[in-house]
């Protein structure tokens, strides 16, 4: 396979691409290093994976935690596989549960505390790619993360920022400031940070393979804690939980293909916008001009109005992934964009009829795209006591309208921001990636992807590279870096631009291993995200 990317770095970095036959790439270097630790000891991609996802959860707490959900694609050497690791509703989750306690006008469950809480998925994620593909024993895999809670370390300057901004709004909640305020006060930038609770779940966790998180000491604890706080969820809704093993969905890009995970996440609106910008020859545009922006975020846009219509578990929608994904469709859909005035779509019809991404790879072929997440920062702000477990609040994704798709139900999973990305190219693997935050991450990877396929910018370059995110309606946010005359064009078009400082909020970070032939030869490029404290470790 040939090196198609020009080694320029145009943009501002404090970084530059890293090649090896064995990398791991994610958002805090010690994390990182805890998945080279499982390489270095014999493991595969997915021990390097696992072991990294776990120290995240100690890491950057922040953004992810053990009662996070999470996603993951993997090439196993021979094909691709996918894995959803999100969690369903609890048995009593209802519209009229939340109406009854909330009010008849509530439109989702609450953003924060016990009723934003459904399944958490991650640790059974961790567990169902040891026992499918993992080579080292699944308590090996927990040993970094297990030292970095009891031992610590300094709070790194991005998440120690976040930490402090999230103190006003989720002190006062169940769990939230005994684990995450000890001091009374978020820990200061450098200062030294110990988990010892979360050490003691991590333990657990190791010595049963995670069946005391949902079926044995931590289930009946996490039920307990929402129990006595007024929620529902209970040790039958954990003990029910098995993650499910899926086939990606896929669209065509020039000559390569792009896999995400199936609804009930969002990937698919990165297939479509891709699928609607293959009508256009991006590659003839200046690769920062106003043109190849414009139609991105139109792109975008149409996207999204079909997949906030449309997407929910894949049983309650009322078109199916291959209809939103049919060329005819995405056709129609790119004749809608005016090259030279913003607009706000509306879905169309096509039935004719705080989150943490890591990536790793090895020189036997293997290569993970893993995704996992808390939500909103620190998540439901609900911590379990003496355990550590910060659960998610993914729950508040649910309508509670009773014609939409992604209405709450018993059992039900909701609406999903994480996607893990993955390219290939002529059935063979070509990139592992993720970009993070919210609805930031289809819009990350449809932007990168546009500079490294169309432009041959490298995937370092690509990952620098100032970023716009599309709101609603006519609302963009741009970054600072972005050259003041591009933000003049695109407000001239019709775009309510907003210049944002703070490119963590907004504009996700990301993560990129790019294979270059053989591994055990040629091996691989990272390339890793400077909008977190991110690195690439390897050799």
């Amino acid at each position: 396979m040939s090196d198609p990317f020009r080694y320029e770095y145009p943009y501002p970095t404090p970084r530059l691409p890293v090649f090896g036959r064995n990398l791991v790439a994610t958002s805090h270097p010690a994390a990182a290093l805890a998945g080279l630790r499982m390489l270095l000891k014999g493991g595969n991609a997915v021990d390097a994976a696992i072991a990294a996802a776990a120290a995240m959860t100690i890491y950057e707490p922040v953004s992810n935690g053990l009662g996070s959900d999470a996603f993951c694609i993997l090439w196993d050497g021979q094909q691709l596989h996918g894995l959803n690791a999100s969690g369903p509703a609890p048995a009593g989750w209802t519209p009229g549960y939340f109406r009854r306690k909330y009010g008849d006008d509530v439109r989702t469950p609450p953003k924060r505390g016990v009723d934003s809480v459904s399944v958490p998925g991650a640790v059974a994620g961790w567990v169902a790619l040891s026992e499918r593909f993992g080579r080292l024993p699944f308590a090996d895999l927990m040993e970094p993360a297990i030292e970095a809670a009891e031992r610590g370390y300094a709070v790194p300057t991005v998440v120690g920022q976040k930490w402090a901004a999230a103190v006003a709004e989720l002190n006062s909640l169940p769990g939230f400031a005994e684990a995450f305020l000890p001091s009374g006060r978020a820990p200061a930038v450098g200062e030294l940070w110990r988990f010892p609770a979360a050490a003691r779940t991590l333990r657990l966790i190791a010595e049963t393979r995670g069946e005391a998180y949902y079926r044995g000491e931590i289930a009946a604890a996490i039920a307990a804690h929402v129990r006595a706080h007024g929620g529902v969820l209970g040790e039958a809704d954990l003990a029910g939980f098995r993650p499910e093993w899926v086939t990606p969905i896929a669209k065509r890009y020039r000559d390569y293909t792009l896999h995400e995970i199936p609804p009930n996440g969002q990937g698919i609106a990165a297939l479509m916008a891709l699928g609607i910008l293959s009508q256009f020859d991006l590659a003839s545009m200046d690769v920062d001009g106003v043109d190849a922006q414009h139609l991105q975020i139109e792109a975008m846009k149409l996207a999204f109005a079909d997949v906030y219509r449309y997407v929910s578990e894949p049983a309650s929608m009322t078109c199916t992934a291959n209809d939103l994904l049919d060329d005819g469709y995405l056709r129609e859909r790119a004749r809608l964009i005016d090259l030279k005035r913003a607009q706000d779509f509306r879905a169309g019809n096509p039935v004719k009829g705080g989150t943490i991404y890591l990536t790793a790879a090895d020189e036997r072929g293997m290569m993970v795209s893993f995704i996992q997440s808390n939500y909103m920062g620190f998540g439901s702000g609900v911590v379990v006591p003496g355990y550590g477990v910060s659960l998610h609040n993914r729950g508040h994704a649910f309508s509670l309208d009773d014609a939409s798709p992604n209405v709450v139900a018993p059992g039900k999973r909701p609406f999903h921001t994480i996607i893990p990305g993955f390219l290939t190219k002529d059935g063979q693997p070509v990139m592992s990636f993720g970009v993070m935050g919210a609805n930031m991450q289809p819009q990350g990877h449809v932007q990168t992807l546009v500079r490294m396929i169309d432009h041959a910018q490298n995937p370092q370059a690509a990952c620098d590279a100032p970023r716009w995110r599309f709101n609603q309606g006519l609302s963009l946010n741009v970054e600072s870096t972005m050259a003041p005359g591009l933000v003049e064009a695109l407000a001239a078009r019709g775009h309510c631009l907003e210049v944002i400082q703070d490119s963590y909020q907004d504009f996700g970070a990301g993560q990129f291993i790019w294979r270059l032939g053989d591994p055990a030869r040629e091996g691989y490029v990272a390339a890793s995200d400077p909008r977190r404290d991110g690195q690439a470790v390897g050799w």
